[in-house]
């Protein structure tokens, strides 16, 4: 019997989410009445940035951290959100205001461009300032067993063509990639970078734990993921070896232990990389206490 398919973004069911309310340039509106043009750059070409937030007793965790991502992104890509950070936090808590969430909610915030006067590339065509969108989600993450990856063709490129370190709207790449992972039976792409290392999956920072050390990437061709920065964290504030280095797929089937990590997920173990079993095919001991630490920053981060 094949044994059902999960992802690193599953949640359980919730019908509250069938009445959500969500932000929509200034307005906060019925899920059947948040609508944006098909004239909008986001749905027309891709051009715009989000960001993913969780909520955890009434706060969002690391918002400050995302909100830097998001107005660096957004310099990055000349795209002026036209709100100011405290102006647009505002507009995420009405929201969650809105749809009386306390916990256990997650946020997509996004921005594009906005609508454009004809269907076309250039930037100019976007006259009418941004379309800003939030939807906040009851969510509590319902993943059965250690996710199954598998290696994919497709890279995490060099800045010069997408920058990997943005976290934009145009996600085709890791689109084709977990697409590829799923026919090859995964739940989802592991990608390594120009150089042919070990990077990151479609949707997650990836890990690794080797004789009692914890291996990420350098960093150099992935999201500069938030949860990421905080497991480096707490490993070297716990005296856990941790480095952000190159390594192959030689060292990752070698591995111990396998992890990703997420703002959804946090921690997710990983147990079977390109049919090969990770460890004991379960969550480690290391990936566990990582979790341990984790939950221990977020109970700080909320109180």
């Amino acid at each position: 019997m094949t044994e059902e398919h999960v992802t690193t973004h599953q949640a359980e069911e919730d019908a509250r989410n069938e009445d959500i309310l969500i932000y929509v340039n200034g307005k906060i509106l019925p899920k059947a009445q948040a609508l944006v043009s098909v004239y909008d750059s986001g749905f027309m070409l891709g051009d715009g940035i989000w960001e993913g937030l969780r909520l955890y007793d009434g706060t969002w965790a690391f918002a400050d951290e995302h909100f830097d991502r998001l107005y660096e992104a957004a310099l990055a890509i000349d795209l002026d959100i036209g709100l100011t950070r405290d102006q647009l936090f505002s507009a995420l808590e009405d929201t969650r205001r809105a749809n009386n969430m306390q916990t256990d909610a997650h946020a997509r915030l996004m921005v594009t461009r906005g609508i454009k006067t004809r269907p076309f590339q250039h930037p100019s065509l976007s006259r009418q300032g941004p379309t800003i969108a939030i939807i906040v989600e009851h969510s509590k993450p319902k993943i059965p067993r250690p996710i199954r990856l598998a290696t994919v063709p497709h890279q995490r490129g060099l800045p010069m063509t997408q920058d990997p370190k943005l976290n934009s709207h145009s996600k085709l790449n890791c689109i084709l990639a977990c697409i590829a992972a799923e026919k090859a039976g995964a739940d989802e792409a592991l990608m390594l970078d120009v150089h042919g290392f070990v990077n990151t999956t479609n949707a997650c920072n990836f890990f690794i734990v080797r004789k009692g050390e914890v291996w990420t990437s350098t960093g150099d061709y992935c999201m500069n993921g938030i949860t990421r920065r905080k497991v480096i964290e707490v490993c070297r504030q716990a005296g856990i070896p941790v480095y952000e280095r190159n390594f192959s797929l030689v060292d990752t089937y070698g591995a111990d232990e396998a992890f990703l990590t997420g703002t959804f997920g946090a921690q997710t173990p990983v147990g079977n990389i390109d049919g090969r079993q990770i460890g004991t095919g379960q969550m480690g001991p290391m990936t566990e206490r990582i979790r341990t630490l984790y939950k221990a920053l977020i109970t700080q981060e909320v109180r």
